[in-house]
């Protein structure tokens, strides 16, 4: 397909502010991904559930397999980020590989994505807070009103130049990194009650237990690196900058994820890490910590358990903000969302919106009574994992359409080998996703197995919903444009 000739990657920028500007490096970038994936959010929360839910002691292994996974995605994303230089990531990309119509699909798909993982950590962040500054006296009030603050305090900082955000990103994450890698090293020194082995990577343990449960922990921790491409625009050299920084985040994330839940393991034993996560899955991270680096380790993780959810919160605000205002510049969203502040030189207007959606998706959970961890943070992450797969794997087919019709590189491992093998392995995991969501939500008969329910399929249906809204909008504009002709 010619470039040229997409409705949405040919639609004019929104007035001679629609433009965004910045100088982010690829330290910058990699910062904003690896904040969103929420280091402290995923070891504390996911990890021991991928031990319990998972393959037990083998999970550890699963984080490397994504990685894996993922690292084969991003080999035709950044050969093809060379040929579209226009923002908006991965529904750009299916524009230009498959036609209009499935770009605005994706383009829904991606809102999915990000609306649900963002709602997932505003109703975890909000409940944690309430916990602990009950826990220092302050009288109980309602984990709903502390996300709204946070949602308050995302939209100040969402509001102005993306550098900002990503300096105060830059040093939560940093932070987080250091107490884990220092609990590691205090678990690699002791050498934990079974000794130290690599035990979690045999092959044996990786596929033991219900490793499909495992791979979509496993694959909900990345979520966050398109962050990537989104930021286009901002970026310094992007044709070089966002290559390099999609690898080093994909890398750097499933190496970091590995290393920490491998020293877990051993903080607990290959064979007694399972009994720790069942016991007490959320306070799983803490009280390793406890008994490693003290009381004073384990404040500080729980200090920065919290500033790791707000990373992501402000994270996810900004990836969606910049697919808002390329939507709108494009011509999907309403024209206002293309505007950018005269000095912060950010897309301010969509921030704004974004804002508002948050504050009202928070205060419908709210409404409905819904656990902000166990029913708003599980479901919509989950929520979340399978429409990004589904957004991804449609990506990779667009680059293997988009190189077999455009002679412009003809590398094979870049735009066909690698891309294909990427699409294979996310629509694998897109399938176990789906298939394993009634034991996400709880659904189960009177043997105990899962089985789908009103809940479950609501919950998937949202991705079906979102592809058929996007196909829907296409074919509205479709017929506008030719009542004009």
């Amino acid at each position: 397909m010619n470039i040229s000739s997409s409705p949405i990657a040919s639609a004019t920028e929104a007035g001679p502010q629609g433009k965004l500007a910045g100088s982010l490096g690829t330290g910058s970038i990699v910062f904003m991904v690896v904040a969103a994936a929420a280091p402290l959010t995923v070891i504390g929360g996911v990890t021991p559930l991928g031990f319990l839910l998972g393959n037990g002691a083998g999970f550890p292994s699963l984080y490397l397999v994504s990685a894996v996974i993922l690292v084969l995605f991003s080999v035709g994303l950044s050969a093809m980020t060379r040929q579209v230089p226009r923002p908006g990531a991965f529904y750009t990309y299916v524009d230009y590989g498959l036609g209009r119509a499935p770009g605005m699909a994706a383009a829904y798909l991606a809102l999915l994505t990000y609306t649900s993982i963002q709602a997932a950590v505003y109703g975890y962040i909000g409940e944690l807070l309430r916990l602990t500054l009950t826990g220092m006296g302050v009288p109980d009030m309602p984990w709903w009103l502390y996300s709204l603050g946070m949602v308050g305090l995302v939209a100040v900082l969402g509001y102005r130049h993306i550098d900002l955000s990503a300096k105060v990103l830059g040093v939560l994450l940093v932070a987080e990194i250091t107490i884990v890698l220092v609990l590691v090293g205090a678990v690699a020194l002791t050498g934990g009650p079974e000794g130290l082995s690599l035990t979690p990577f045999e092959p044996s343990r990786a596929l033991s237990g219900a490793p499909g449960i495992g791979l979509m922990l496993a694959m909900a921790a990345f979520i966050g690196f398109e962050s990537t491409v989104v930021f286009r625009d901002e970026a310094k050299n992007p044709n070089r900058t966002i290559p390099k920084a999609t690898y080093i985040a994909v890398i750097g994330i499933g190496s970091l994820y590995a290393l920490v839940a491998w020293g877990l393991v051993m903080a607990w034993g290959p064979g007694g890490v399972v009994n720790a996560a069942a016991a007490d899955p959320a306070g799983m991270l803490i009280t390793t910590t406890l008994n490693y680096l003290g009381p004073l380790g384990a404040g500080i993780i729980n200090v920065l358990m919290l500033t790791s959810l707000f990373a992501a919160a402000l994270s996810f605000h900004n990836v969606l903000t910049r697919y808002k205002h390329a939507m709108a510049g494009n011509g999907v969203l309403h024209r206002s969302l293309a505007t950018v502040h005269n000095r912060h030189r950010a897309p301010s207007a969509s921030s704004l919106a974004q804002s508002g959606v948050a504050a009202t998706v928070v205060l419908l959970f709210a409404v409905s009574g819904l656990d902000p961890i166990l029913q708003v943070f599980t479901w919509m992450a989950g929520v979340s994992t399978l429409a990004i797969s589904v957004l991804m794997a449609f990506t990779s087919a667009a680059v293997i359409v988009y190189f077999r019709r455009n002679s412009s590189d003809r590398r094979m491992w870049h735009t066909l080998v690698a891309p294909l093998l990427g699409l294979v392995g996310l629509g694998i995991t897109a399938t176990l996703v789906a298939l394993n969501f009634p034991l996400l939500v709880g659904e189960l008969d009177a043997t105990g197995t899962p089985v789908f329910g009103p809940t479950s399929i609501t919950l998937v249906s949202l991705t079906v919903v979102a592809l058929i809204a996007g196909l829907v909008q296409s074919g509205l504009k479709r017929r506008q444009k030719d009542a004009l002709a």
